[in-house]
């Protein structure tokens, strides 16, 4: 379907063609550009991608959710319009040397947009891939997860940590990516077929370079400063006996960071043995410090969190940077559908994602 899309948009056939998966967070939020430990599991949905190289220094950018043909410059800076993030990546691949010096591009997504499963990592891996494989080079899927990061961090100025664009360019659906985000060192976990990883949309939408993301991030930094190195995630009882000086909230920023590595690190454990109901039980845990600790749930998220461990989850949690979005739930696959119907009936904003 890209390639015709592309040919009937541009009337030529692309250079190179990808999908790349958006992902889940089953646990482990905001630890990861805090030294700590993830683990996300790839989706079936995602996005599909073809480019074709122009040397004239434009980017002319189709999309099946957007009207028109958006056209940038090489040298364009980000200007909050949706485009951003295939320029932004354009551009950086081109200052590394391997980009072209502009493209065609098309894209379609199955992702929805402000749902928390990245689909601008999936955009930003595809994109820097892409223009990867018009050339002869070495990158790594690590490689392309980094440079993909720095686009949102330098070129989009949201300051997320390398879990997402980790999660897509390595894992596949059905797997999680076990994640140690201080070396980048990974393993793939395969989901139990007893289970599904449900997703639901709250109905809340926000987005990350909204401002409340990265006020976590700068309280996060905060308490660094006082323990004097940046593995939040890694300090020991002691250290954050310590913090006891800060205020209220930071001390509250540093506990969720601590404790929700440590239940990330159960949780692969838990998972690798396939034992569910312990799996269940932390994705709990890490909702309420989610809610109570980071302070990043809203309360239309905490009811349907609520209502999910209610109708019979094995565990349920707000996934994502938080303030909206949607949720994760471990549910028994023999129990799917009447969960997911009553889910839903009690929750009428609320919408099925996978």
């Amino acid at each position: 379907m890209i390639v015709a899309e592309f040919k009937r948009v541009f009337d030529i056939a692309p250079s190179v063609t990808g999908f790349t998966p958006g992902r889940v967070n089953l646990i482990g939020e905001h630890t990861d550009y805090n030294g700590g430990n993830v683990l996300p599991t790839a989706l079936d949905l995602g996005v599909t991608l073809a480019l074709a190289p122009r040397e004239d220094g434009l980017i002319r950018i189709w999309s099946d959710k957007f009207d028109g043909i958006a056209e940038r410059k090489m040298t364009d800076a980000a200007s909050d319009h949706w485009s951003d993030y295939i320029a932004g990546a354009l551009q950086l691949a081109r200052s590394e040397g391997f980009g072209p010096d502009g493209a065609n591009i098309a894209v379609t997504t199955t992702l929805p947009f402000g749902a928390g499963i990245s689909s601008s990592a999936a955009v930003t891996v595809g994109v820097i891939r892409a223009a990867a494989g018009l050339s002869d080079n070495s990158l790594t899927d690590t490689d392309i997860a980094v440079l993909a990061r720095r686009v949102e961090n330098e070129y989009i100025g949201m300051p997320c940590g390398i879990m997402d664009q980790m999660a897509v360019a390595i894992a596949k659906p059905g797997q999680a990516l076990s994640l140690d985000t201080k070396y980048l060192e990974f393993g793939l976990v395969n989901l139990p077929e007893t289970h599904h990883m449900a997703v639901i949309h709250s109905g809340v939408f926000r987005q990350l370079n909204e401002g409340r993301y990265k006020i976590r991030k700068e309280e996060c930094d905060a308490v660094k400063a006082a323990l004097g190195h940046d593995d939040l995630c890694l300090m020991t009882d002691a250290e954050f006996a310590s913090l006891a000086h800060l205020a209220a909230p930071l001390r509250r920023r540093a506990k969720h960071c601590m404790t929700e590595h440590r239940r990330t690190v159960a949780a692969t454990v838990a998972l690798q043995k396939g034992e569910m109901a312990a799996f269940g039980v932390l994705m709990n845990e890490s909702h309420i410090s989610m809610r109570d600790d980071f302070e990043m749930s809203v309360q239309p998220v905490d009811a349907l969190v609520a209502d999910a461990q209610k109708f019979g989850a094995t565990g349920a949690r707000l996934t994502g940077g938080g303030f909206g979005g949607c949720i994760v739930a471990c549910i028994e696959k023999e129990k799917l559908g009447a969960w997911r119907t009553a889910l839903l009936d009690a929750h009428p904003d609320a919408f099925w994602v996978c």
